[in-house]
């Protein structure tokens, strides 16, 4: 479907998309300059196309971008293209949006603002984590967020990404600004004074409360009593089998936690919380932005109904309603891996007829923690679960 979108579009026009620091038109390399001279036409944000010699004919792009970018490309039909990006074409940039709306690109990058940033601070690769939230919410830099950890920030707010780290306890954090790197203007400074311009890139480097990616304690979400414990919760976990990318379904949410943990593990992993309580589906939204994972999507409506509609899942966990009718089947019928926990009798008769439908692993879980039993201390048990999951 995508190569057909690509092939469609990039028939018309193969785009040269042309990467330009701060530093202008003097920066570019000749290749890059000889392909902004050879175009019948230069498609560019105003600040970039300012860098450019008056005699190249440009054109700014619309505002906002996305929904005039096919109508724009159309215009120029059978002409030669050039397109501006900031410094990486494919780094948060016009590059990546092309090729997602099928155009086919040749690139010449310039340098971007990650590995100037790193160049200055003497940041390698391997030990920095970059963050983009151009477009995006911040509260995507609370997922990475870790005691000694080096992130790179593209695209923050200043007063917004001050009150993230203060909230999250990062306070005692060093923040540096690094504005308009490569540029004649070029300036590093505190990033927890002042106002830094647009063309900043923050670098922090942590200090503050450890959180795991999975494994949260309980009390850190916001909850009515259902959520998934911690311990049920990695071994949901452990079964779901979570690999960069995929989808996951959190089917009865509750809290989200599950659905939460499973986007922690990797920026690239998406997650679906369908959860039928209003209530409960707005407390997830907020849960997913206080844990750094805001793209999270929460579907407040009844399985298997709300089921329908959505993306084909890698994996699916099943925390509430397995005795709904029809839910257990739906889920099993995507052909992605299913882990269902069920606490009650007919609950466990449902899975219990699932794993000798389907095989798979079948588990009764029980919980035991030490606690104060008069002077002495002694075993509390929590409700005994039914798991099953299947291959």
């Amino acid at each position: 479907m995508r190569e057909e979108s690509r092939r469609s579009a990039g028939s018309a026009n193969r785009l040269t998309v042309v990467g330009i620091g701060a530093d202008g038109w003097p920066g570019l390399s000749e290749p890059a300059k000889a392909a902004v001279l050879a175009a019948d036409v230069v498609l560019g944000a105003p600040r970039q196309l300012g860098y450019l010699p008056e005699e190249v004919p440009a054109q700014a792009w619309p505002t906002p971008l996305l929904p005039g970018l096919d109508a724009v490309i159309a215009e120029h039909e059978g002409a030669r293209i050039c397109v501006l990006a900031s410094g990486d074409p494919f780094l948060s940039g016009v590059g990546a949006t092309l090729v997602a709306h099928g155009y086919e690109v040749e690139a010449l990058p310039a340098l971007s603002s990650v590995t100037l940033a790193r160049a200055r601070l003497g940041w390698s690769a391997e030990e920095t984590e970059v963050v983009t939230i151009v477009g995006r919410s911040s509260a995507r830099v609370a997922r990475v967020l870790a005691p000694r950890r080096r992130v790179l920030v593209l695209g923050a707010d200043a007063p917004a990404l001050r009150s993230l780290l203060t909230v999250r306890g990062y306070g005692e954090s060093e923040l540096i600004a690094l504005e308009n790197l490569g540029g004649p203007d070029e300036r590093i400074s505190d990033g927890w004074a002042g106002d830094p311009g647009p063309l900043t890139v923050f670098a922090l480097e942590c200090t503050g409360p450890a959180l795991p990616l999975i494994g949260i304690p309980d009390d850190v979400y916001a909850h009515d009593g259902q959520l998934t414990k911690r311990d049920l919760r990695v071994s949901a976990l452990a079964r779901l089998a979570p690999s960069p990318g995929e989808l996951l379904w959190d089917v009865g949410a509750g809290a989200g936690s599950v659905g939460i943990e499973w986007s922690r593990l990797h920026g690239l992993n998406r997650a679906v919380a369908i959860e039928r309580s209003a209530e409960r589906a707005e407390r997830i939204g907020r849960n997913a932005v206080d844990l750094g994972v805001p793209e999270l999507e929460v579907v407040a409506g009844e399985a298997p109904e709300a089921l329908s509609a959505l993306p084909a899942p890698d994996a699916v966990f099943i925390g509430g309603g397995v005795t709904a009718p029809g839910v257990l089947d739906a889920c099993v019928a995507t052909g992605a891996r299913v882990v269902a926990h069920g606490v009650t009798l007919e609950a466990e008769q449902v899975l219990a007829r699932a794993y000798e439908e389907h095989g798979g692993e079948l588990l009764r879980i029980g919980v035991e923690k030490a606690a104060p039993l008069g002077g002495f201390t002694g075993w509390t048990p929590a409700r005994v679960v039914t798991q099953w999951s299947s291959r």
